[in-house]
């Protein structure tokens, strides 16, 4: 583990089921082994575990409730406690995971030669992040790509991000149930009433669909992993991506939006990416910034910058 690594300032995960535990680290960059990760992070972690059993069984029956104990040993009652475990439907997570005030955010993504942080550029055009759960390196990927990203919290209005002069508005990604989150949802149907540009990635994606009239649907067992084919529907381009979401946007409710659909999964079909028809406001599904994961769409970024630099002219 190396804490340059971290992609936020905590770990959010709640446990880890492995089948094996390294009892080695094999990167160079080490700081520390997995398993005082998890012990400094009060995470709890299981090892000896069938995890490609737990793959089939997801694979049939879809995402399901579960538990972990080191006090309780009566099945009986583990049952009754992961049976009682709230769904993620209609849960709003975004405000557990979110920043508790607005900040600025200068580190660029490392040099190629150096490998040294870049940074702010003089004179870069200032945008608001929403941070519904955002990670790290999308915002060195947004400085990386020219911009000066000002990261607010979930719960911020409209009027107040107007008052904050940006050129442009990222919406970041997030965990649980987009429908919940619906301070965020009015605040970017305001926001995209006006002619700034916007960039939504997973969470943030499907916020946009629903603020512009669109419905989500929670998925059978969602998608994870770093190797997911995204196609993009003018056939011009395949990206491979990493995704982690629970939730899409359905395709059928986007008439009358001004969304179409840009990108879709290539292995189930699904919506993977919105362009707006006549705004300079685009979302994607997966993540372009990796970390971990592969860097085929991080030109996505810069996408984001050319559609600011057409709306300055």
């Amino acid at each position: 583990y190396q804490e340059a690594a971290n992609e936020s300032d905590r770990c959010w995960a709640e446990a880890m089921i492995m089948r094996q535990l390294s009892p080695t680290t094999s990167s160079w960059t080490a700081e520390s082994s997995l398993a005082d990760y998890f012990e400094n992070n009060q995470v709890m972690a299981i090892d000896d575990v069938d995890t490609r059993e737990i793959t089939l069984l997801l694979r049939e029956l879809g995402a399901q409730r579960a538990v972990l104990s080191t006090e309780c040993h009566d099945v009986d009652e583990l049952l009754k406690i992961a049976r009682g475990h709230a769904s993620l439907d209609g849960i709003d997570l975004t405000s557990q995971v979110s920043c508790s005030k607005a900040y600025d955010w200068t580190e660029g993504l490392p040099d190629s030669v150096t490998w040294q942080a870049s940074s702010v550029v003089d004179g870069a055009p200032k945008i608001v992040c929403y941070d519904f759960g955002i990670k790290r390196n999308i915002l060195r990927n947004l400085v990386s790509a020219g911009f000066a990203p000002t990261v607010v919290p979930a719960n911020t209005s409209a009027a107040d991000v107007l008052a904050l002069n940006p050129t442009g508005v990222f919406l970041s990604n997030g965990p649980g149930d987009p429908a919940a989150v619906t301070s965020a949802i009015a605040a970017v149907a305001e926001l995209a009433q006006t002619e700034l540009p916007i960039f939504g990635i997973c969470l943030g994606h499907q916020i946009l669909a629903l603020a512009l009239g669109g419905s989500t649907f929670k998925m059978k067992f969602g998608h994870h992993g770093a190797n997911h084919p995204v196609i993009a529907t003018d056939g011009k381009r395949i990206d491979i991506s990493s995704q982690n979401h629970g939730f899409a946007v359905e395709p059928d409710s986007l008439a009358g939006t001004g969304l179409e659909v840009s990108h879709t999964n290539g292995n189930d079909g699904t919506v993977a990416g919105l362009q707006h028809s006549s705004k300079p406001i685009f979302s994607v599904q997966y993540h372009p910034e990796g970390a971990p994961g592969p860097h085929d769409p991080e030109h996505l970024f810069q996408q984001f910058m050319r559609n600011l630099q057409a709306c300055l002219g």
